[in-house]
C-alpha cells in the first residue's frame, strides 16, 4: 500500500523520509505554477486559509527581494500564532516589515561593536575547547546533547551576559518553547503545548527583562548592556523589544546553529571522501564546506509570507491577501541553480543557497556567527577527536519548519 503524500499541508508528508520529501520537491518545481495548498482550519490557530508553494529557486529569491509586496507581517511561521501572542510577547523582527523592522535592526547592529565580536570569538574558542574537554572526560553517545546544542546556546548565553546560575533554566525553558515548531495535530495536543511554549517564552522575556533593568543601571561588557544603552537617532529598545529580541536569538539562533552541525558531522560521517579531502587543507576548505553543509541541510525549511496587492511573481499572479511559503528546503535543491543538487560537495562553488533565508531585509542577522560557530566546532573536534564519526542516523522531530536533529549516535 502506498502511504506517501505530496500534501505539503498535511503533517503526515513532514514525517516522510527526507528523500521521499526531496522528491516531491523536485515533481513540484516542473509544475507550470506554484501549486496552492488547502489548510484545515484548527481552533485556537490561525490557519485554514492555505498558501501557495514556491519551491524554485528564483520565485524564493524574488519573492524575498520584494518585501514590501511580499510581507512578513502578521507572521512568517505556520500555524500563524493568535493575535494574543503578540500582545503578551511583542512582535520578533522575523515578523515585521520595515520601517519597524529596519529601526530594530540598526538599534542591535548598533550594540555589535568590534570589541563586542572579539569577546565573542574568545568566548566561542574557550566554549569548543571546553566541550572536546567534556567529551574526552566522559565519552558521551549523544552528539546533539553533548556537543550541537551545546556550543551555540553556551556562546549566546555568554554573549548576553547571562549569569551562570540562571543557565540552567535558560536551557530547560529554550528546549520547552522549541517542542511545538510548525506542526500541527488535535486541538487538546496543540493547547496543552502551546500553553508549555507560551509559558516557557514568557519565562525567558522575564528574565532578560529583569537583566536589562539591572543593566541599565550597572552595565557590564555584555550585549544586553549594549543593546540596553545603545541610542540610534534618539531610540532605544523597550524592554518588551529586549524580550523579543532575546527569545528570537536564544530560539532561531541557537536552534538553527545546533541543526547545521549535527547535520553537519552526519554529512562528513557518510560521504567519508568529503570528509578526507576537508581534513586535507581545513582552512582552504571549511568556508565552502559550511556553505555547503547549510545549503544541504536547510536548517530552517521554509518561512510564510502575505501579499499585500495583487502582483506577478516570475510570470504568476498572486492575489492580495494570499499567503504563499518560500520553500527554502526545495529551493536549495534546484536543479536549474545547482549541479548535481543532491550531491555533497565541499569545494561547491559559487554557491547561491538560501540557507540564511533570501536576499532582502530578512537575511539572517546571526549569519556569521553561525559560520564562524561551525568552523571553529569541527577544527576543534577534528583536531583533538580525528576518528569522530556519526552512528546511525539521526533522529528528528516531525516539523514542517525547522530540520531538526533530536539525537545522533556517535563515536570517536
Amino acid at each position: 500500500m502506498n502511504t506517501t503524500t505530496d500534501d505539503l499541508a498535511d503533517l503526515a508528508f513532514w514525517t516522510q523520509p527526507s528523500q521521499v520529501r526531496l522528491a516531491a520537491f523536485a515533481r513540484l518545481r516542473e509544475l507550470p505554477e506554484p501549486r496552492f495548498f488547502a489548510e484545515r482550519r484548527v481552533p485556537l490557530l490561525r490557519s485554514g486559509t492555505g498558501f501557495h508553494a514556491l519551491v524554485r529557486h528564483a520565485d524564493v529569491v524574488e519573492a524575498s527581494r520584494r518585501p514590501t509586496i511580499f510581507s512578513s507581517e502578521p507572521s512568517v511561521s505556520s500555524p500563524q500564532p493568535p493575535g494574543w501572542v503578540r500582545h503578551v510577547f511583542g512582535e520578533a523582527m522575523v515578523d515585521m516589515d520595515d520601517p519597524r523592522h529596519a529601526r530594530l535592526r540598526r538599534i542591535v547592529a548598533r550594540a555589535f561593536t568590534p570589541r563586542m565580536l572579539a569577546k565573542t570569538e574568545e568566548d566561542l574558542r574557550r566554549t569548543a575547547t571546553e566541550i572536546v574537554d567534556d567529551v574526552l572526560a566522559r565519552r558521551p553517545r549523544d552528539f546533539v546533547a553533548a556537543v550541537a546544542a551545546r556550543l551555540p546556546i553556551t556562546v549566546i548565553c555568554d554573549m548576553m551576559g547571562i549569569p551562570g546560575d540562571l543557565r540552567g533554566d535558560v536551557h530547560r525553558h529554550v528546549d520547552t518553547s522549541t517542542e511545538y515548531s510548525g506542526v500541527r495535530s488535535d486541538v487538546l495536543r496543540a493547547l496543552r503545548m502551546g500553553v508549555r511554549n507560551a509559558s516557557a517564552l514568557m519565562s525567558l522575556q522575564r528574565l532578560v527583562i529583569r537583566l536589562g533593568r539591572r543593566r541599565r543601571e550597572e552595565p557590564s561588557d555584555d550585549l544586553i548592556s549594549a543593546l540596553v544603552h545603545a541610542n540610534v537617532d534618539g531610540e532605544r529598545l523597550t524592554a518588551r523589544e529586549l524580550g523579543s529580541f532575546f527569545t528570537l536569538l536564544l530560539v532561531a539562533g541557537n536552534e538553527t546553529t545546533r541543526n547545521a552541525i549535527a547535520h553537519g558531522l552526519h554529512l562528513l560521517s557518510v560521504h567519508p571522501g568529503q570528509r578526507e579531502l576537508l581534513l586535507s587543507d581545513y582552512d582552504r576548505h571549511i568556508p565552502t564546506a559550511v556553505e555547503e553543509i547549510v545549503r544541504h541541510a536547510t536548517p530552517i525549511m521554509q518561512f510564510r509570507r502575505t501579499v499585500t496587492e495583487d502582483c506577478d511573481l516570475n510570470g504568476h499572479a498572486f492575489r492580495r491577501g494570499d499567503r504563499v511559503a518560500l520553500l527554502y528546503v526545495s529551493a536549495n535543491r534546484d536543479g536549474s541553480v545547482f549541479t548535481d543538487p543532491d550531491a555533497f560537495d565541499i569545494t561547491r562553488s559559487p554557491n547561491p543557497h538560501l540557507g540564511f533565508g533570501g536576499p532582502g531585509p530578512h537575511f539572517c542577522l546571526g549569519a556569521h556567527l553561525a559560520r564562524r560557530e561551525i568552523t571553529v566546532i569541527f577544527r576543534e573536534l577534528f583536531t583533538r577527536l580525528p576518528g569522530i564519526r556519526a552512528v546511525g542516523e539521526p533522529e528528528q522531530p516531525p516539523s514542517n519548519f525547522d530540520n531538526g536533529v533530536r539525537r545522533l549516535g556517535f563515536d570517536f
